[in-house]
């Protein structure tokens, strides 16, 4: 079966995840609603700039890229924030690219680091530099069970300035998705603590409304 299984997906690569199935590949349906646009997103005074809205579709494609590596989630991904920072007006800013970074056990499940990965073909295609500023201080619940209180004081002092690093410039936090904002709210929190100044946020989803 386990044969049967791997052959199936080799000679049927048109099954994706976005349309909930195991695949190697993303449909031109689910890429039809991946269609980015330009949302923007006010979460405690931090402006929250998206691409995309949060939907099932877009779960399952955030998923793909995050939890399985799926290459072709990875690029829609990119593209979407690809197309955030070009329609965000930030020319006449001295831009730098913040990830928020992954847990050291995310990095061992996964065999990578997730946002700091994207983020690195994002600068390649942008110009924009990356500063990997950020650190995790300590260990933090998973937040989707979490209701929205719940998750600010989860995310709370969960994030601290990277040793010999200093973030100059006007710093874009990137991620993949909001839902409440309590992470871009913490990582901006960290980072204006110690002086540093952060314009806004890119992610490539959105909740609509933020819950």
């Amino acid at each position: 079966m386990q044969v049967f299984s791997e052959l199936s997906q080799l000679l049927f690569p048109t099954r994706c995840y976005g349309c909930n199935a195991i695949g190697i590949s993303i449909c031109s349906n689910c890429r039809r609603e991946w269609h980015p646009h330009y949302y923007l997103t006010h979460i405690g005074g931090l402006r929250v700039n998206s691409a995309v809205l949060y939907s099932p579709t877009a779960s399952k494609i955030i998923l793909a890229a995050k939890e399985r590596g799926l290459k072709g989630a990875d690029e829609l991904i990119i593209d979407a924030i690809v197309h955030v920072l070009s329609r965000a007006n930030f020319d006449k800013y001295n831009v730098r690219l913040v990830p928020i970074p992954s847990s050291a056990i995310n990095r061992r499940r996964r065999g990578r680091s997730f946002i700091p990965d994207i983020c690195d073909e994002i600068s390649e295609r942008t110009s924009i530099p990356v500063i990997p500023a950020l650190r995790i201080l300590r260990k933090v619940k998973d937040q989707s069970t979490l209701s929205a209180p719940a998750r600010t004081k989860n995310m709370h002092g969960a994030f601290g300035i990277a040793q010999k690093i200093y973030p100059r410039g006007d710093l874009i936090l990137i991620d993949d998705v909001v839902t409440t904002g309590a992470t871009v709210c913490e990582a901006a929190r960290a980072l204006n603590s110690h002086g540093f100044a952060v314009l806004g946020s890119v992610t490539a989803c959105v909740a609509q409304p933020l819950r």
